[in-house]
C-alpha cells in the first residue's frame, strides 16, 4: 500500500532519477495479446518558422509538433519514450482514460524520465476522439521548459466506426513561440502575464506556410488544438461557417454552424467546413496582432489566384450551449449528483516573490487537501472564478458534462477541458468511474506552476489508497 501525496522538489528528483527503463501500465484495463507500439525520442529541436526565423526548443521526434500518433479504440499500446534532454521528463496522454501510474503527471504519482531514460507507457486509449500528448512538467520561471517548448503533438483514437464523410482531414495545432514576460507596470486585470513574439499553426508561419488546397464543393475535417501555454485563440474562415462536430474529442449532441472557433489552451474542436465560397482566404486569429506574428493558413480553391484576403467574421457567435441538447434533459435519480463541490479561483498578489500564486478555496498547491470522491457516483463541480483572467481548467483522466455555464442551462457536452471566463461561474458533473489520482489544474503554463492544482482522489479522507490503483 502506498500514498502518492504532494511531492516536493527534493521527492521530484528523487523519482527522476530513479525512473529509468520502467513500465508503467495500466492496471485497471484488460490487456491483450495484441499490442500496438509506438515511439518517442525527446531531443533538443531546431524549428523554421519562416526563412530567417528559426526557434530552438525541444520537441519529438525531431520535431515539433510531434507525430500524429493514430491508435484505435480498445486496441492495447505501448508507447517507448527515450529522453534525451538533460531535464526531468514526463509524456501526458491528455484526455485518455487511463490509469494514474501510465497518465504521466507526477503529482498523480507517475514517476519522471530521468535524462538518458527509458519509459514505457502501457494503456488502452479510450475514449475514441481527439486527444493530444504533452510534456507534464513544471516551468517556474523557464520559459524554455514545458509548453512553452515544442513538446506537444495530436494524439487520435479512431473509433470503431469512422462518423460522417469528408475529402480532407487537416490538423492544425496553435502554439506560441519566444515567450517573455510582461512588465509588471503594462499588465492588465486580464492577466496578459506572458507575450509571445511569434504564433503558427504547427510548425510554420502565416507568411511560408504551404497553403491548404482545396476545391468547391469539397467537405474538409479540421481537427483544432490549442498547444499554447498560456494563450486562448479565436479563429475565423472569411465566407465560410464551422459545423463542430466535436468539443475536446467528444461528439456534441447539437452539431452547430458558427463564424467564430474559440479555443481555450488545451482545448480541441472537430468541425466540417463546406468549401463554397470559392476565393483566396486567411483562416487565422481574430487578433490582428496575432496574424502579424503568424497565425494563419492560406486556404486556396482551384483555379483561383492572387493574394489571400481577410476579412472579420460579421459576428462572434461562440458559445457553449450553442451544441447542447435543444432541452436539457431532467435527471434520473441516479443522475443526481450526492454533493456539489464548491471551487473558488482567487490570485493573491500577496504572496512572497514577484509573481502571484493562484488558489482554489484559498489554499494553493501542494499546500491543498485533496478532493476525495466515492467510486460510482456523481459530483456537480461548481467552479467560480473570482479572477480578472479566464482560466482553461483541466481534469484527467476523466471528461465532465457541462450543465451551466453563463448563467444558462445545458447538457449533452462532455469536456475535458473548459474556458472559465473572467467573474463567472461553471456547473458540470463528474461521475467518478475512474479510480486514482487525478489532478485539476489550471492549464495555463504559469497559474498551474504557481499553485493553480489540486488532487482528486478516491477513498475516504486519510484512507491508503492501494499501487494499483494510483
Amino acid at each position: 500500500m502506498i500514498d502518492h501525496g504532494p511531492m516536493d522538489r527534493r521527492q521530484f528528483l528523487q523519482l527522476a532519477a530513479s525512473a529509468g527503463a520502467v513500465s508503467l501500465i495500466d492496471r485497471s484495463l484488460a490487456w491483450s495479446s495484441t499490442v500496438e507500439q509506438f515511439s518517442l525520442e525527446i531531443t533538443p529541436v531546431t524549428v523554421e518558422l519562416a526563412p530567417g526565423v528559426v526557434v530552438q526548443t525541444t520537441g519529438y521526434n525531431g520535431k515539433a509538433p510531434g507525430p500524429i500518433l493514430r491508435m484505435r479504440e480498445g486496441v492495447p499500446v505501448t508507447v517507448s519514450v527515450v529522453n534525451k534532454t538533460a531535464s526531468a521528463e514526463s509524456v501526458h496522454w491528455h484526455g485518455l482514460h487511463i490509469g494514474a501510474l501510465a497518465d504521466g503527471a507526477m503529482e498523480e504519482g507517475s514517476p519522471m524520465i530521468a535524462p538518458g531514460a527509458k519509459v514505457e507507457y502501457r494503456f488502452t486509449p479510450a475514449p475514441s476522439g481527439t486527444r493530444w500528448y504533452h510534456t507534464h512538467t513544471m516551468a517556474l520561471t523557464d520559459l524554455n521548459r514545458a509548453t512553452y517548448s515544442g513538446q506537444f503533438g495530436f494524439l487520435l483514437v479512431e473509433p470503431r466506426s469512422q462518423p460522417g464523410d469528408y475529402d480532407q482531414e487537416v490538423f492544425l495545432a496553435v502554439h506560441h513561440w519566444e515567450p517573455s514576460f510582461v512588465p509588471a507596470q503594462e499588465q492588465s486585470e486580464s492577466c496578459p502575464e506572458i507575450t509571445y513574439r511569434y504564433a503558427s499553426f504547427n510548425d510554420k508561419l502565416l507568411s511560408t506556410a504551404e497553403p491548404l488546397r482545396v476545391r468547391a464543393g469539397q467537405r474538409v475535417l479540421f481537427h483544432f488544438l490549442n498547444a499554447s501555454a498560456t494563450e486562448d485563440v479565436w479563429l475565423s474562415l472569411p465566407g465560410h461557417r464551422f459545423t463542430v462536430l466535436a468539443l475536446d474529442g467528444n461528439a456534441v449532441p447539437n452539431p452547430a454552424k458558427v463564424e467564430v472557433l474559440s479555443l481555450g489552451v488545451a482545448e480541441r474542436i472537430d468541425a466540417i467546413v463546406e468549401m463554397d465560397a470559392p476565393g483566396n482566404w486567411v483562416l487565422g486569429s481574430l487578433d490582428a496582432t496575432e496574424r502579424d506574428r503568424g497565425l494563419g493558413i492560406r486556404v486556396e480553391y482551384a483555379n483561383h489566384q492572387g493574394a489571400a484576403v481577410w476579412n472579420p467574421p460579421q459576428v462572434v457567435d461562440w458559445s457553449y450551449a450553442r451544441f447542447s441538447m435543444p432541452q436539457p434533459k431532467k435527471p434520473g435519480s441516479e443522475e443526481t449528483p450526492i454533493e456539489t463541490l464548491e471551487m473558488l479561483f482567487e490570485k493573491n498578489s500577496d504572496a512572497p516573490g514577484s509573481i502571484d500564486r493562484w488558489t482554489i478555496n484559498g489554499r494553493s498547491y501542494p499546500d491543498i487537501e485533496p478532493v476525495y470522491l466515492r467510486e460510482g457516483q456523481r459530483y456537480r463541480m461548481r467552479m467560480m472564478n473570482a479572477t480578472g483572467c479566464a482560466h482553461p481548467v483541466h481534469l484527467h483522466r476523466h471528461s465532465f458534462e457541462l450543465k451551466r455555464v453563463d448563467q444558462v442551462p445545458v447538457s449533452g457536452i462532455f469536456k475535458d477541458t473548459v474556458r472559465l471566463e473572467r467573474y463567472n461561474v461553471i456547473e458540470a458533473d463528474l461521475l467518478a468511474n475512474n479510480p486514482g489520482n487525478s489532478l485539476f489544474h489550471c492549464h495555463q503554463q504559469l497559474h498551474m506552476d504557481y499553485g493553480f492544482m489540486q488532487l482528486l482522489r478516491y477513498g475516504n479522507s486519510g484512507r491508503r489508497i492501494a499501487a494499483d490503483n494510483i
